[in-house]
């Protein structure tokens, strides 16, 4: 196919959004940073002469791919459902949109079903070429490493094999223009050759390995013998783990406080899990989930015969705790005549099952946590205040969620990553604005909360799709910024409402003002659609921010 035009590209412009509210600009759900491309040209200047030719080739070129494959995303959900051409061009289009080169398509063949794959493109004004030549002169080998690494990383994600390009002509060589041609990796003989770069090298993972090293050292450091199923990295999470970690060692009973969803549980079997105790059992009982009439025998146990249906003795679960820990769960909960029971437990180290005249002595370490402001319900007479003054010699804090927002990102991972593996799914990861909703949302139940979402997220996603705002907050989608600026048809910025359109204040007055029936207006808006897009109806649809099917229909509904 050597005769290629490229579509309207307002449906791409209308991605690429200045939010006026935050002051942050986005294509699609990415975050996007607008550089001088005199400073990008000064980092690939550093990299050259600080770890040289090859190794910085290999980097721009990793760091190119990696933006392809995000821009292909992209092509799929826009133009997806439309033309195989149409759709793969959204990367030549997005690349020139991005300010990087000017794509001049010379020929494509590209067939879906088959994989099959041939492209050759001309770039004309290359940002990486102009500014190696004027760094270093002109040379004898190309250089468009990076832009390289995009067109591979696109292509390849858009056909799903690997496909490599290469650069034939390179305007840093002294010819007019740069060449690509890309193609299966396995077509090319000397593919061994050209394959290091898209790889992590030696060197290079020599230096992540010294940086993980360093970071475990500095883990260590932070928060000693940490457990793993404990994440956070934020001041107010490593106090709350520092002093868990201290507590461990000693046999101090532990009263952990906080707001529910935060990880009480979890802390507490990390206090287990970090004690002298960890090879004994950890019993957890949640003292609201137990009838007022149970809780004494299930907490001390029951011997037979004690009340009806007590047909055999029964241990409870401070000897089932013996040599262990126990973690009593919403301990505000308890009757009073249990907090009594509870008080001998802490004073004495014994126990009377329901019934039985016999002490028995226990050896449990004691875990308790609350949500409840105990002081106040001492006050109010539903807590003892003995028991509170013994419970409360070391308590923990654990923050809530909205007080540790940095956390959230090492979190979310973990969490994908245990969610792609418990419903058997890939995902490539969380979208910036879905990271940016997340770390905006208030949390009211905390990490528990956070864990819903993103499972929810995890399922709701496409396989090998990224994780997007709408998969977290169904039936509270984050709604688009009011009011932002975008890229209009002559290259200028233009205030856009919520839709992406062009939102002059007295559009709808004007409507109204000149009578025009509402059939007679969508009616109109559909010819001009078609005819900007010279008869194309995917591109008219595309105009329009519908789909062709809706569009064909709405067609047919005014004719």
């Amino acid at each position: 196919m050597s005769s290629i035009r490229y579509p309207e590209d307002s449906d791409l412009r209308r991605l690429l959004r200045f939010s006026t509210d935050d002051n942050l600009i986005w294509l699609g759900e990415h975050r996007m940073v607008l550089l001088h491309a005199g400073a990008l040209s000064e980092l690939r200047k550093e990299l050259i002469e600080s770890v040289g030719m090859e190794q910085a080739r290999r980097i721009l070129t990793r760091m190119g791919f990696a933006s392809g494959l995000r821009d292909a995303e992209l092509a799929r959900k826009v133009r997806g459902e439309g033309d195989l051409v149409d759709a793969f061009v959204v990367g030549p289009q997005l690349h020139m949109l991005e300010g990087s080169v000017q794509v001049e398509p010379v020929r494509l063949d590209v067939d879906r079903n088959t994989k099959h794959f041939y492209g050759e493109f001309l770039w004309h004004h290359s940002w990486e070429a102009e500014a190696h030549v004027q760094e270093f002169g002109e040379v004898d080998h190309p250089v468009c490493w990076m832009q390289i690494g995009y067109a591979s990383g696109y292509t390849t994600a858009f056909m799903g094999r690997f496909i490599l390009f290469r650069e034939t002509e390179c305007s840093a060589t002294g010819t007019p223009h740069c060449r690509i041609i890309g193609k299966p990796v396995e077509e090319w003989p000397d593919a061994n050759e050209l394959t290091p770069y898209f790889e992590a090298d030696s060197i290079v993972g020599r230096l992540l390995e010294l940086r993980e090293e360093m970071e475990a050292m500095r883990r260590s450091i932070a928060c000693r013998n940490k457990v793993p199923n404990l994440i956070g990295s934020s001041t107010t999470f490593l106090h709350a783990y520092d002093l868990a970690v201290k507590a461990a060692t000693t046999s101090v009973t532990v009263l952990l406080l906080g707001e529910t969803g935060v990880g009480k549980e979890r802390f507490a079997r990390a206090v287990h899990e970090l004690s002298p105790r960890h090879a004994g059992p950890f019993v957890a009982v949640n003292c609201a989930a137990l009838p007022d009439e149970l809780i004494e025998s299930e907490l001390f146990g029951v011997e037979r015969g004690a009340f009806t249906g007590a047909h055999a003795s029964r241990a409870g679960k401070f000897e089932r705790a013996d040599g262990g820990t126990l973690f009593l769960d919403e301990l505000g909960e308890l009757p009073l005549a249990a907090q009594a029971k509870l008080l001998r437990v802490l004073q004495e180290g014994e126990i009377e099952r329901l019934g039985d005249e016999r002490a028995r002595k226990v050896n449990v370490r004691l875990v308790a946590a609350t949500n409840v402001n105990l002081q106040e319900a001492v006050a109010a007479g539903r807590f003892r205040r003995d028991l509170f003054y013994r419970l409360n010699v070391y308590p923990i804090t654990i923050p809530p969620l909205r007080e540790r927002v940095a956390d959230i990102p090492p979190l979310v991972d973990a969490m994908v990553t245990r969610f792609c593996s418990l419903h058997d799914k890939r995902i490539a990861g969380v979208t910036d604005k879905a990271m940016r909703a997340l770390k905006a949302h208030n949390w009211p139940g905390n990490v528990r909360e956070l864990e819903n979402v993103i499972e929810r997220g995890v399922i709701l996603s496409p396989h090998n799709g990224w994780i997007e705002a709408e998969h977290l907050f169904v039936g509270a989608i984050p709604q688009e910024d009011a009011a932002h600026s975008a890229i209009g048809k002559e290259g200028r910025l233009e205030s856009r409402s919520a839709s992406g359109a062009p939102a002059p204040a007295d559009l709808p007055d004007a409507v109204l003002d000149a009578g025009i029936a509402l059939d007679d207006l969508e009616g109109e808006l559909l010819q001009r659609a078609v005819q900007r897009a010279n008869g194309n109806l995917s591109a008219a649809a595309r105009l329009l921010g519908i789909t062709r099917p809706q569009l064909n229909y709405r067609l047919k509904k005014n004719t």
